[in-house]
This record gives structure tokens, C-alpha cells and sequence, in this order.
């Protein structure tokens, strides 16, 4: 029995290795082909404008969540074919600034992606990964990345409270079986909520404000949820003679132009609480050192 099982189970795993083999090779594919287009019909511009033509460049992809956590150990994933809200605004951020390049390619995009991904661009371990957003607005403040103009727009002190990680590990792949993770993880969150250097615009004061609010900035959508600081992000955008925004959306299932205002949207969900206002910084690569 032994001497015909081996064979059989060795085909079995040559087969499954195959066959994965063939999906990544298909996916990274259809990623080249994906960037290859919308480099061809890109202008180039200003980070800032730049961001507005891909978040419409992206619309009608699907939502999916969870894209970051499929592999065992951390490494920099690239999926112009799916996406969350994060890292639809994580692309369309990348992509415009590698449009700045002389010569932009992939290459370029992967090191734009982990610089603004990873906690000072680093990749080490899955907690080197920027989880909650108010911890990405502060490492991505800190590298020029973006400008946190909140405060200046009018907004009130927000003090993150985070905890939602370390609280319901069990949901997340790469910790519910590592309790040292889970502290390195706890470790963040204290320092998150030590800062207490955030401003928010309180949801009734948004309309206030909004003529402020400029097409291509980010949006982040501060929220009254437990252990959590702000439950989802999009891109600005004037549309129809209204403020709007473009975000990969859960209940839609894929990237849209929201059909209600900026307002509206925050209004009619319960937990939101208000919004935190990015804006794309200006860029010139050939003063980074790489």
C-alpha cells in the first residue's frame, strides 16, 4: 500500500504546485496588462489630479476583501483585479505619484506601494504593515507622502482608541494562532493612542467645509465603532455639482462614483462620525534617493 500511495499523493502535490503556479503567473499577468493600459492612457499631471484620473480609471473593479492576507508570510501584493477600500486608495495614491516618474513602470509602482503600505516603507513582518488608517495618515504625514489638512480646514482633536486587533484576533489569519504578534500588535495600538495629534471634521460640519474640500483628496471616514478609529476611506470628487467621492464599496461590490454626497453618506450611517481630509503631496522623484 505505502510503495502506491507515495506516487499518487507526489502527483496530487505536483498537480496542486502547478496549478498555483499557473494562477500566479495568470494574475500577475493580467496585473502588467492592467498597469500597461492605464499608463497608455494616463496624462501626466500633478500627483493630485493624477489620483482623480485613476480612482475613474479603477471603476466598476471589484470589492474584495482581505486581498493583503493570502500569503503566509508578508510580502508586497499587487492586485490591480480586486480590491478594499484601502487599497483602492493605497493604487490610486501609488499610481500617481509613479506617473511622476521619467520612465514609469512596475518597478516604480512596487516601490511607491511599499512606501506607502508599510510603516517608513519598510517590509519586516506582517505588523510593519500600516492596519489602521489613523496609524497610515501619521507614517504617510511623516514621509511627505501626504498632507493632513483636517485642522486647517476647521477640524476638531480626535484621539484614536484603538484596539479592535488585539481584541478580536481570532478573525485575523496572522494572529489568531500567534499570540507574540498579537502583542507586537497591542504595542502599536498603545502607541497609536498616546498620540492624540488627530483632527476630524464632525459629520454636521462637513457641508461647512466642504467648498474646501478639493477632487483628489483622500477621505477617512472617522467612526463611533469600539477599538476602531476610522471604518473606511475614498477620493474626493466633484460630480454633478455636488461633493462626492470614489471608494471601493462593500454593499456595491465594486468601485463607484457614491451616488449621494460627501454629507449624505456620512449622515445616513449611524456609526460615522465625521471625516479626516488628506491631500496628495507634490512629488518629484528625481529628489528622492532610492
Amino acid at each position: 500500500m505505502k510503495t502506491t500511495k507515495l506516487p499518487f499523493i507526489l502527483t496530487l502535490f505536483l498537480l496542486f504546485s502547478e496549478n498555483l503556479t499557473a494562477q500566479v503567473s495568470s494574475d500577475w499577468n493580467q496585473d502588467l496588462e492592467i498597469l500597461g493600459k492605464f499608463l497608455q492612457s494616463a496624462p501626466r499631471s500633478t500627483v493630485d489630479s493624477s489620483v482623480v484620473h485613476t480612482a475613474l480609471f479603477f471603476l466598476n473593479t471589484p470589492y474584495v476583501a482581505h486581498t493583503l492576507d493570502t500569503l503566509d508570510t508578508e510580502d508586497l501584493i499587487i492586485n490591480f483585479r480586486e480590491m478594499d477600500c484601502l487599497t483602492f486608495v493605497e493604487n490610486c495614491l501609488a499610481l500617481s505619484r509613479t506617473l511622476q516618474h521619467p520612465n514609469p513602470d512596475m518597478d516604480c509602482f512596487e516601490r511607491e506601494l511599499r512606501l506607502i503600505r508599510y510603516r517608513d516603507g519598510i517590509i519586516n513582518s506582517y505588523t510593519s504593515r500600516l492596519h489602521y488608517t489613523s496609524d497610515w495618515i501619521f507614517d504617510n504625514v511623516k514621509k511627505g507622502v501626504v498632507e493632513d489638512i483636517t485642522h486647517a480646514l476647521g477640524g476638531k482633536k480626535f484621539k484614536p482608541n484603538v484596539s479592535f486587533m488585539s481584541e478580536n484576533y481570532p478573525k485575523y489569519k496572522h494572529l489568531k494562532d500567534n499570540p507574540e504578534t498579537v502583542k507586537e500588535i497591542e504595542t502599536i495600538e498603545q502607541e497609536i493612542n498616546r498620540r492624540g495629534n488627530y483632527y476630524f471634521i464632525p459629520k454636521q460640519d462637513i457641508s461647512a467645509h466642504q467648498a474646501q474640500i478639493k477632487s483628489g483628496d483622500i477621505v477617512c471616514f472617522t467612526t463611533s465603532i469600539a477599538g476602531l478609529d476610522i471604518s473606511h476611506v475614498g477620493i474626493a470628487y466633484r460630480h454633478k455639482g455636488q461633493l462626492t467621492f470614489i471608494h471601493a464599496s462593500s454593499t456595491a461590490k465594486k468601485v463607484i462614483i457614491n451616488p449621494e454626497s460627501l454629507t449624505d453618506y456620512c449622515n445616513k450611517i449611524k456609526s460615522n462620525t465625521g471625516v479626516i481630509v488628506l491631500h496628495p503631496s507634490s512629488y518629484n522623484p528625481d529628489n528622492i534617493d532610492e
